[in-house]
């Protein structure tokens, strides 16, 4: 059985960096780094390990407005697709928005994941950017 936690340690930190640059980056040749941002030490993070201690599944959620929430950085291991990890680091990161009494949850999503995001609720509301000159997005929410 799986279970998300927030990660604690610095070396939790690094192994969510690593899969989120190995999955959302590294494919489309993009440097070290682009895997993170500003937002990092505001936002809550959310994880789950293998029985090994490896990093699997990952996302985060920040905080924008006084009623939004922003998911970003999903990923899961390849190894690891189609066994519901992302529908399980999705559900904490809106509990998460809720505890924060956040009522509006927003997420730009890889069209490869859109469907994804619909079957747990969200709406498609634009076609947005095109990352990489590869990656089509759209900005989808959800009313929490």
């Amino acid at each position: 059985m799986f279970r998300v936690v927030e990660p604690e340690t610095e070396s939790q930190f690094e192994n969510i960096y690593d899969l989120r640059y190995a999955v959302l980056r590294a494919p489309w040749k993009q440097p070290r780094g682009s895997e993170r941002d500003d937002m990092e030490q505001s936002a809550v993070h959310a994880l789950i390990e293998d029985e090994a201690g490896t990093c699997i599944a990952t996302g985060r959620i920040q905080f924008n407005t006084k009623d939004e929430a922003q998911i970003r950085f999903m990923a899961v291991h390849p190894d690891y697709r189609g066994k519901g990890l992302g529908k399980l680091i999705l559900e904490f990161l809106e509990q998460k928005a809720a505890e924060h009494k956040r009522c509006r949850i927003v997420l730009q999503s890889r069209e490869s994941a859109v469907s994804f995001y619909e079957a747990l609720g969200y709406a498609v509301e634009a076609k947005t950017f095109f990352l990489f000159d590869a990656i089509q997005h759209y900005r989808m929410s959800k009313t929490i």
